[in-house]
């Protein structure tokens, strides 16, 4: 409907209103005059902001439509931008088949731009850049996971539901593998560190030109690899991001490749015999709780260990002079050595340590059996095929510390992101937040401590002074990256989220850090009933920031329940 057909409309309707009256006294037409105008300037104001509406979204739409072809930027071809509106199931028929996302939901109404950006004169990233049409003024970026180069448009859709302008990359690669690393250490650069700071860069350059204004603030979110490439922003790129969010950070990335290759070796050199047969898992899981929780160092009945890291597992417990006598209870002197290794930390050449301890939990051995007990971790053996040694027959089978050190000293693509050093990142004003799970089978919760104490001891600031800038979270019972029997809803990605409250999602804590300064001290976990939200609150728990710890004190008085733990105000932090 056009202005003057709407305008034609009020007219109408208020010359009825008049007619009637147009018989009365002076006064009585003056007064209904005055009224019909005020209701006249009311309904032309209704009715503008209605056509106002329709108007802008024609122009979101249209501005979407063209900008594509508008938009100018280095060494970048840009594919195409679409509207894509509110409540679409994307198909993404472009996705490489193994990263095992072929369609996203999108939840607001926004401008999708594809394009592709080149790092080198053999090698680049692609790359997408949602712009949402409820723009806060924000910026972020989304990271990857393992060794792969897949967009994780869960990512997306979940940050632009909350109004950020959200740019991902393929980390320099398509598909979940290491094959393109082969014989190109561009490609590896691109992994290592180059995608996600390019990503970043023309990201910024692509929300200003469709908006026409820089974003206000700048942030990251991710977890794994993303958790790394995070740490890598906060260590080299210390301008990119006014705050970062990473999670299970794969830091002193060779030295996990390393260790995740041990496994396989240790478990098959056990054969049969040595590793510990799954009819006696249960068993060692209730050794592990009998020594180590329900009270034992501060944790609560409730299956899983709040501290593993105080654990001391003794897996001599379980040995009985013969497995005949009860097979489902007991293991061998050779299954508790092998025990033992599992749960030790790697070291390498002179006694060198290559990597922390699995920490030990209720399902850990059952998940290591899992992950790597019948073949070599793919992401290992992608790693040192194609990126350390460019063979892609070397034996990763039977890799040796000298292959570790190797590794190490290579750190193909600037990939170990362990510098102690965060002097550039403090000094812009940047924070960081990390978090990870007390239960990862993948990466090793012991790893983002040692990374916490070594900042501390590079930069000669104690805990109180890197709260200004950097907080540690533990959450216990997450496995990798999300899931457990925890309290483990804390917002860090759009299926783990509990509330949008920045006291119970580390996303809008940092938002809250950044733009407030109130920093978090704890992030309040929340278990569903069967991890659905529909089913109502299990359990939450404040998980604390680090060197804390959680300490349950207990429910007391005479309406004290068995269930006790599952209220966050029993525990303490520490």
């Amino acid at each position: 409907m056009a202005v003057m057909e709407v305008f034609n409309y009020l007219y109408e309707r208020t010359a009825e209103t008049l007619r009637p009256r147009a018989t009365g006294s002076s006064k009585e037409v003056g007064e209904t005059v005055v009224k019909t105008i005020k209701m006249l300037v009311q309904r032309f104001a209704v009715a503008l902001a209605w056509l106002s509406s329709l108007s802008q979204a024609a122009t979101f739409e249209q501005q979407c439509a063209q900008f594509s072809s508008q938009l100018q930027l280095d060494n970048a071809t840009v594919w195409f931008s679409e509207f894509v509106a509110a409540g679409t199931n994307l198909t993404l028929s472009q996705n490489n088949v193994t990263c095992a996302r072929p369609s996203q939901v999108v939840e607001v109404d926004l401008c999708r731009v594809a394009l592709y950006v080149a790092t080198s004169n053999r090698s680049g990233i692609s790359m997408e850049a949602w712009l949402p049409k409820n723009w806060t003024g924000r910026f972020l970026s989304t990271g990857n996971g393992g060794i792969s180069g897949c967009i994780q448009y869960e990512d997306l859709a979940y940050t632009t539901s909350l109004g950020f302008s959200t740019v991902g990359a393929n980390n320099g690669h398509n598909g979940t593998g290491g094959h393109a690393f082969l014989d190109n250490p561009d490609v590896v650069t691109d992994f290592g560190w180059r995608s996600i700071h390019t990503n970043v860069v023309v990201g910024k350059q692509i929300s200003q030109a469709f908006y026409g204004k820089p974003h206000t603030k700048s942030y990251y979110l991710g977890c794994s690899t993303g958790g790394r490439q995070g740490m890598k922003s906060a260590q080299a790129f210390p301008d990119d991001f006014d705050g970062i969010v990473a999670g299970s950070p794969a830091i002193r990335f060779n030295g996990l490749d390393s260790w995740s290759g041990n496994f396989y070796p240790t478990i098959r050199d056990a054969g049969p015999e040595g590793f510990p047969p799954n009819t006696t898992w249960a068993a060692i899981d209730a050794a592990i709780l009998a020594q180590c929780g329900t009270g034992a160092v501060g944790d609560a009945p409730d299956g899983f260990l709040e501290n593993p890291d105080l654990c001391h597992f003794r897996p001599e417990a379980l040995v009985c002079p013969t497995l005949s006598a009860n097979v489902s209870s007991c293991i061998s002197g050779a299954q508790a050595d092998t025990i033992r290794a599992i749960f030790s930390p790697l070291y390498g050449v002179n006694g060198s340590l290559v990597y922390p301890q699995m920490q030990v939990g209720p399902g850990i051995l059952e998940a290591i059996y899992a992950i790597y007990g019948k073949a070599q971790f793919p992401y290992t053996a992608d790693w040192f095929r194609y990126a350390v040694y460019n063979d892609p027959n070397y034996d990763i089978d039977h890799l040796t510390p000298k292959d570790w050190a190797y590794a190490e000293r290579l750190n193909a693509g600037e990939t170990n992101t362990f510098d102690g050093d965060l002097s550039p990142f403090q000094s812009k004003g940047g924070k960081l937040l990390t978090y990870h799970g007390q239960a990862d089978p993948i990466i090793s919760s012991a790893n983002s401590p040692t990374y916490y104490d070594l900042v501390s001891r590079t930069m000669d600031l104690p805990s109180t002074a890197l709260d200004d800038f950097y907080r540690f979270f533990r959450v216990s019972g997450m496995g990798h990256c999300s899931g457990g029997p925890g309290a483990t809803f804390i917002g860090n990605v759009g299926a783990a989220v509990a509330s949008l409250d920045p006291d119970q999602n580390v996303l809008m804590a940092m938002v809250r850090w950044v733009e407030q300064g109130t920093a978090p001290d704890t992030i309040l976990g929340t278990k569903f009933v069967n991890d659905t939200a529909s089913l109502g609150v299990d359990f939450q728990r404040a998980h604390c920031r680090y060197p804390f710890r959680n300490v349950y004190v207990g429910g007391g008085g005479e309406n004290a329940t068995t269930d006790a733990w599952k209220d966050p105000a029993n525990w303490v932090c520490q």
